[in-house]
């Protein structure tokens, strides 16, 4: 981690984005903005004042400088001299705390402290070389699962492109022939192409396929997501009331969590399915077949990345703080 000086771009796209906080403010008339990324390599932030990006600052997943708070500082349009403060309020949030010179002109969430949260600085300055299973974090991972998570990737990138040019029917069969491949790739060059639920996927697919073929119309398709979503949710919600030892227990293998609870994995992953399923529902019934697709494709992705923080925070028995966000405009000297 380091800081960065205006106009340099390190490696700011290294890693995953987790999650994108944007974080507005105003000195006088003018406009500025601080973009922070939570990344699978660490923390990084940005302050923009009128689309121009001003300076950079970020920290690494682990080690003593990954609990400091970022300090970004510029000088203003007015020739005054900015400073801001940023980093982490709670374990799922981020604040700033906005100063012209030494006086505080604007706080993203009043009253609350912007510090990295006790309860897992020393965790995370353990962490120091990117793994440390003792504290339940083992970043590595997402190294070692590389491979499947880019299949994955791509295989709902291919659905969305055969799709666009031809139809849902199609993208399913394509869908389903193309993870028969990867299996069988898969046991002949034992290279792990599909991940710890290889078998369930593939499963997933073929039926998925089925239920196409059976049923082959757009409207047919939408509804199959929702099937699929309903039955893969009341598996995983099984398995976890049966102590989680197959469902859970292979996506664990996907996951940089060593202190997870595979019950409590299962049961929270059941109940997230059956809430994208309805989601799913809601929006093949009430839009069109373009917007259906691009949120099955994306949006739904995101949703669903969002709730697995909160399963995971319920696998791992941390309780969620009370997040309640704020905005103040700045008040001008």
């Amino acid at each position: 981690g380091g800081r960065c000086g205006p106009g340099v771009t390190p490696s700011m796209s290294d890693g995953f984005t987790f999650w994108r906080y944007r974080r507005k403010f105003a000195v006088d008339n003018t406009q500025g903005m601080v973009v922070i990324r939570s990344r699978s390599s660490g923390l990084h932030s940005e302050l923009w004042q009128d689309g121009a990006l001003l300076d950079q600052d970020r920290t690494p997943m682990g080690g003593p400088e990954s609990v400091r708070n970022h300090v970004l500082s510029a000088d203003w349009s007015d020739g005054s001299r900015i400073t801001v403060e940023a980093g982490y309020i709670s374990s799922l949030n981020v604040g700033m705390a906005v100063r012209r010179y030494d006086t505080l002109i604007y706080e993203s969430h009043p009253g609350r402290r912007i510090a990295y949260p006790e309860k897992y600085r020393e965790q995370a300055v353990a962490l120091g070389s990117g793994a440390n299973s003792d504290n339940g974090i083992d970043f590595g991972s997402f190294k070692r699962n590389r491979i499947p998570l880019a299949v994955d990737i791509a295989l709902g990138l291919i659905f969305f492109i055969v799709a666009k040019l031809s139809d849902l029917t199609t993208a399913a069969f394509i869908g389903a022939g193309l993870g028969v491949v990867l299996l069988v790739a898969q046991r002949l060059t034992k290279v792990d192409l599909l991940g710890g639920l290889a078998m369930f996927g593939i499963v997933m697919l073929l039926l998925s396929a089925a239920l196409a073929f059976a049923f082959q119309s757009d409207d047919a398709v939408k509804y199959r997501s929702t099937v699929m979503g309903v039955i893969t949710a009341t598996l995983f919600f099984i398995d976890g009331v049966a102590g989680g030892k197959r469902l859970a227990s292979r996506l664990m293998t996907y996951l940089p969590y060593s202190d997870i609870d595979p019950a409590r994995l299962g049961i929270g992953m059941g109940v997230m399915g059956l809430v994208l399923a309805g989601a799913n529902q809601a929006v093949a019934m009430w839009t069109s077949t373009d917007v259906w697709l691009f949120y099955s494709t994306f949006a739904d992705f995101l949703l669903a990345a969002g709730m697995m923080m909160l399963v995971f925070q319920y696998a791992r028995g941390i309780m969620l703080p009370d997040v309640k966000p704020a905005y103040r405009k700045a008040v001008p000297e």
